[in-house]
Order: C-alpha cells, then sequence, then structure tokens
C-alpha cells in the first residue's frame, strides 16, 4: 500500500462523500457550450461518469492509502461541532468494516453511470436521471462513512428520495405502484428506527457512534437496550430486507431500470445490514443478544421461503419473471448475512460482511445481464425466454409431444458469450467454491455452529441445519434457470442476438474479476474485517 498523511486521507473521505452531491447539483445546470458534444443530453451524462469516476478513483487511493496493520482504528478521521445544543457532530471515518462498503458503493455506482452513458434509460429528462443517481450515490457513501447516529439517519434517508424517482419515472411496467411500496415501507421503518436512534443517544449522553462503541452498553439499562434494539432494528430490517418485511423488494425490483436494480441490490440493501454491525451489536449488545435467536430465525426462514419463491417462478409454466427471481434470491442471500450477524461471534459477522460484499458484486452483475437478456429479447418472462425441451408437457398440461419452440433465447447458441456471463453469475451466486458467494455464506453457518455465550446452542444448530439446506434450494434454482435460458437447441428461424457490446464488457469485467478474486483469496477482505469486527465485539471502536 501507500503511504498517505492523516490530512491528505481526512480530505480523500470528504471528497469522496460530498463530491456527488455538488455534482448532482451541476447537473441540473446548463452545460457549457464547449462541453456540450453532440447534445446536451450527451454532456450530462458524460459528466455522470466523469463525476463518479472520481470519486471512485478517491475511493481507491482511499484504500491504497488505508493502514492495513490496524484495520479495527478509524482512520481518514474529521470531528467537528455541527448541532452544539444537540451533541450532533460531522464526524466521518473509516475502518475495516466500512471501507469494502465505500469502495463496492463507488464502483458499482460508476458502473451504472458508464453503462447508462451509451445505454440511456427511455422515460424522463436525462439532466434529472444523473442528478438522481449521484445523490444516491452521496445517501449511500456517506452511510457508510458518518459516525454519528442522527447523521446515519439522515444519511440512510437520503437515498428514499432518488430511488423513488428512479423507479417512478424509468421503471418498467407497475413502476408506481412499486416506488410507492418501497417509500412507503422504508419510510414507516425510518421513524420507528430515529425513535430507537433518539433514545440511546438521549439515555447514553452522546450520538457519537465511536463513543456508543467503546461503552459497549455500560450507560443504558437492558430495557432501554432491548426497546432500542426492537426499534431501530425493525427499521434496519425492512432496508435489508429481513423476511417477512420484504414484500416491497420484488416489485421494486421487477419494475426499476436496469441501474436501479443494480444499485437497489448491490448498495442499499447494504445499508440495513451495515447498521446491525455497526451501531446495535456495540452499543447494545445485551438487548442484541435478548432478540438474536429470533433474528437468527427470521434469517433461515428468509433463507428458505427466497429459495421456495425462486423455485416456483423458475418452473414452466409459472409466468415467472427473471428479474423477480433475482429479488427473491437476494431475500435469501440477505438471510445469510443476518444469519452470521445474529450468531454474535467474529466468524458469523465476517461471514456476513463477506457475504454483504459478494452479494454486491455478484447480483450486481446478474440484474446487469437480465436488463441486457430483456433488451435483445422484450422480455424477462421465463416461459418466453426458455425454449421447451423434447418430451415436455405443454404448461397447460396434455400429452408430451415434440419439442416446442418460441420466441425465446437458447443464450448459448445464440449469444454465447452474454449466456456464458449469465451461467457464471448464477454458479456464483448458487456459492460454488471458488467464487465469492462462497465463503460469506459458509462462514455464516460456521458461526452458527458455535454461538456466543448466552445463546441457545441447540437452536442455532436448528439455524444452521436449515441454511444448510437453503444453499441446496439455491442450487437447484440456480441451474433451473441456466438450464431454461441458457441451454436448449434455438430454433433455426429464430435470428441471433447481439453478443457482448464494448461497453457492457467494461461495465461487466470488474464485477466478474473481483468475484473471482474475493474467491480465490479472501484474505484480503477478511484481514480487513476480522481484527475491526474482533475489536467491535470486544467492546469498541478505536
Amino acid at each position: 500500500m501507500i503511504d498517505i498523511s492523516e490530512s491528505v486521507m481526512q480530505f480523500l473521505l470528504a471528497f469522496t462523500v460530498a463530491v456527488p452531491l455538488l455534482g448532482a447539483l451541476a447537473a441540473l445546470l446548463p452545460a457549457p457550450p464547449g462541453l456540450k458534444g453532440k447534445s446536451p443530453e450527451q454532456a450530462v451524462l458524460r459528466h455522470g461518469v466523469t463525476v463518479t469516476a472520481a470519486v471512485l478513483i478517491a475511493a481507491i487511493v482511499l484504500a491504497l492509502g488505508f493502514d492495513r496493520a490496524q484495520p479495527s482504528t478509524m482512520q481518514a478521521t474529521t470531528d467537528i461541532s455541527w448541532i452544539p445544543a444537540l451533541h450532533v457532530r460531522i464526524h466521518l471515518g473509516i475502518d475495516g468494516i466500512s471501507l469494502p462498503l465505500l469502495v463496492l458503493t463507488a464502483l458499482l455506482t460508476f458502473l451504472c453511470a458508464l453503462y447508462s452513458y451509451f445505454k440511456p434509460p427511455a422515460g424522463g429528462d436525462p439532466k434529472a436521471f444523473v442528478a438522481l443517481l449521484l445523490l444516491l450515490e452521496t445517501g449511500t457513501l456517506a452511510t457508510f462513512a458518518v459516525l454519528d447516529l442522527l447523521l446515519f439517519f439522515l444519511a440512510f434517508e437520503t437515498v428514499l428520495v432518488p430511488m423513488y424517482f428512479l423507479i417512478a419515472r424509468w421503471g418498467g411496467e407497475g413502476r408506481r405502484r412499486a416506488a410507492w411500496r418501497f417509500i412507503l415501507y422504508t419510510l414507516l421503518g425510518s421513524v420507528v428506527m430515529l425513535l430507537g436512534l433518539l433514545l440511546i443517544g438521549i439515555r447514553a449522553g452522546t450520538f457519537d457512534m465511536v463513543a456508543l462503541a467503546t461503552d459497549n452498553g455500560r450507560s443504558l439499562t437492558t430495557s432501554v437496550q432491548v426497546i432500542a434494539v426492537l426499534a431501530i432494528g425493525i427499521g434496519l430490517a425492512v432496508k435489508t430486507p429481513m423476511w417477512p418485511l420484504h414484500s416491497w423488494l420484488p416489485d421494486a425490483h421487477t419494475a426499476a431500470p436496469t441501474v436501479g436494480s443494480v444499485l437497489l441490490a448491490g448498495v442499499l440493501l447494504k445499508m440495513g445490514t451495515y447498521g446491525f454491525v455497526r451501531i446495535l451489536l456495540p452499543a447494545a449488545p445485551d438487548g442484541f443478544r435478548t432478540f438474536a435467536p429470533y433474528l437468527a430465525a427470521f434469517a433461515v426462514v428468509g433463507i428458505v421461503y427466497g429459495s421456495l419463491a425462486c423455485l416456483a417462478l423458475a418452473r414452466r409454466g409459472a409466468k415467472g419473471d427473471l428479474k423477480r427471481l433475482i429479488a427473491y434470491s437476494s431475500v435469501g442471500h440477505m438471510g445469510f448475512v443476518l444469519l452470521g450477524i445474529a450468531t454474535m461471534t467474529p466468524t458469523g459477522v465476517n461471514g456476513a460482511l463477506f457475504a454483504n460484499i459478494a452479494h454486491g458484486l455478484i447480483t450486481g452483475l446478474l440484474f446487469f445481464l437480465v436488463g441486457a437478456v430483456k433488451e435483445r429479447t422484450g422480455s424477462t418472462d421465463l416461459d418466453t425466454l426458455a425454449l421447451a425441451s423434447p418430451g415436455r408437457r405443454a404448461p397447460t398440461g396434455g400429452p408430451a409431444g415434440p419439442a416446442r419452440t418460441g420466441t425465446g433465447a437458447a443464450l448459448y447458441g445464440r449469444a454465447p458469450r452474454l449466456g456464458g456471463l449469465l451461467a457464471f453469475g448464477a454458479v456464483a451466486s448458487l456459492g460454488l467454491p471458488g467464487l465469492a458467494g462462497f465463503w460469506g455464506e459458509m462462514l455464516a453457518l460456521f458461526g452458527s455452529f458455535r454461538p456466543a455465550a448466552g445463546l441457545s446452542r441447540p437452536a442455532f444448530l436448528t439455524f444452521m441445519a436449515i441454511g444448510a439446506f437453503g444453499t441446496l434450494l439455491t442450487a437447484a434454482y440456480m441451474l433451473v434457470v441456466v438450464r431454461r435460458v441458457c441451454m436448449g437447441e434455438a430454433p433455426q428461424e429464430a435470428p441471433r442476438l447481439g453478443d457482448v457490446r464494448g461497453y457492457e464488457f467494461a461495465a461487466w469485467t470488474p464485477l466478474v474479476v473481483l468475484t473471482v478474486v474475493a474467491g480465490l483469496w479472501p484474505r484480503a477482505l477478511l484481514g480487513l474485517t476480522d481484527p475491526a469486527v474482533q475489536q467491535l465485539l470486544a467492546g469498541g471502536t478505536r
């Protein structure tokens, strides 16, 4: 790594958080005459690529300058009084827990901006689209960088407005209903969460997350911790989303434009699980221990429920939507994240943090690929995409007959690179060893084998068994999707589809590479998170 002074690190972190907001404001202004290019629309889309690229470079330099010998210590810290009467401070900093999420956010937003430059979403003003994309990036980056409870809440809520409009204006069929469900669920959860954050801050005498972690709940009675964990946990569980508070997610993903789905799955869902680790585990450990078995139970139900929903959508004749299927798969994958957190062990929490990053990479790639499939075929309906196999019954029943053909695509034959990438994303999602999806889920299950002191081991062994069964279901539905969409022989009259284009290759390659690197070299990520998690669970962050 490189040696960077603390003052430069402070500037880089502030730059990373603030520049997208300034860029969003600039996107709404008229483009200077010399920068308009072929059209004002092209100029503003180029502006989005430029700003997100600058943020990504700053985040990478920040990561290179991060002292890996002390990942449990807050680095690049800025601490300025903002509202003295409420003891609210502009407190920024990163450690081994937040840094990977910060870089992931910057990377995915840049890739979305790059993709949108070549394939702008139809349905609205490009200026508004770029401004909303950058405002969304500001909120997500700030969520992972701030160290004050009230600032965390403000950043947490900032993302709601841009995501609502991205779905409502640039989404597909049913977009307005999906956008309203998204905003209502998350807002209601946030109201309850705010009450819990205020309760902790007022009773502890500080809203500073570092001070609260160091105190480790000693300033809060057990009853206060229980109430606070319940209130904050509901708000975080909605955003994660945890079963049964997940019902807004499939509609939002199905209706959202491609880049909206990528950011929703790759970044926004991580804000909820990050809050569990950053706030509840260290600040209210006794209250969290009370609810940990229930959290684990909901997590494993979500794992099995999400997998069964995917299997139902993948079966022939179900009219299952591929985007909706991947959305339900997120419910299952985030269940493993919650299960790891619920163990309250370094092994489980490290697995949860690893699974967070892996899910962002893999599911982001899958939504990019599904968007490309829809662009080429005009549909994400699995029955439309899938070619029938010889000897299969028709969806409505009836005798077996010869092979049926349809308007769908055997991607291996009609777009081999696209089909290969979709199969790669599927096997990465099902947790194939050697790819990123394997380590997080495995560590979450290992954490359940021996949970923290005070938690029922028989209960968590049961949760581990159910979670392990969920991995089998995940493999089943992903392999069904690959068989129905990628395999089969294309009919002679079916035209070849356009294969992966240059800009798609540029947007997807980093996700593929990082999925492989994280799978083959998990220490690169676990070496950052483990010391920080050990410190956090022991009672503090220096």
